[in-house]
């Protein structure tokens, strides 16, 4: 499996090349976010390994214009420990991240756990009132009006839409949503759920997407104990 390693550190950068590879990969490294970017669209990899604090383009950036057009597994690397920064990690399209200074052996863990990610199955259209999903498409409305919606805050919607209903704990949202467990730190769950919120619920006098208390999340027409 090929894999590119986005990493401005050199020493960083060929520490993990030399683990990866030793772990059976073949592995691409590039030192600036043009560099990896470029690498990314050019060629096939099945999974990506990016440094936010990038020279040239910065981590978002590179994983911008890479959402634009490919749909590769990113696994960010972040010395950023800020809720706020993970979270914009995941929406830009992430799908997990790693705080700096890690352990090998997690990444290692973080990235066998990806690739072991199958293809999501889409149910073409859901409906559920006046919300309208289209999986193929990638596409919401709401009252006929189009609302714009992050990578991950699709997934999120989606996830919520096909289990409509469903009191889904945040741990649960965490697995299905990021395919990673956050533990105690189900905090970005909460605020991935109130930025949806906004895009889905404002400005509509029935709610979708409702809070049980010391449960989860749940979307429904109606709201649930």
């Amino acid at each position: 499996m090929r894999l590119l390693v986005i990493e401005d550190e050199r020493k960083a950068g060929e520490y993990l090349k030399k683990g990866l590879e030793e772990s059976g990969f073949t592995v691409d490294i590039a030192y600036n976010g043009i560099d990896g970017l470029h690498l990314a669209l050019e060629d096939d990899y099945e999974l990506i390994v990016l440094d936010v604090m990038l020279p040239g383009m910065d981590g978002w950036t590179v994983l911008e214009r890479l959402r634009a057009k490919k749909e590769t597994p990113v696994l960010f690397l972040t010395a950023l420990d800020e809720l706020e920064e993970r979270v914009r990690g995941l929406e830009c399209g992430g799908d997990d991240y790693l705080v700096k200074p890690f352990a090998f052996v997690e990444l290692l863990a973080r990235v066998r756990t990806l690739l072991r990610r199958g293809p999501p199955r889409d149910v073409e259209h859901v409906h559920i009132g006046d919300l309208e999903i289209d999986a193929i498409r990638r596409r919401v409305r709401r009252a006929g009006q189009k609302i714009d919606l992050t990578p991950k805050e699709f997934s999120l919607l989606q996830l919520l839409a096909r289990r409509r209903g469903e009191v889904l704990s945040r741990t649960q949202i965490a697995s299905y949503v990021w395919d990673m467990n956050f533990d105690s730190d189900t905090n970005v769950v909460d605020v991935a759920i109130r930025r949806l919120r906004v895009k889905v619920d404002d400005g509509h006098d029935t709610k979708l997407i409702h809070t049980v208390r010391g449960v989860g999340y749940v979307l429904d027409l109606e709201a649930h104990g």
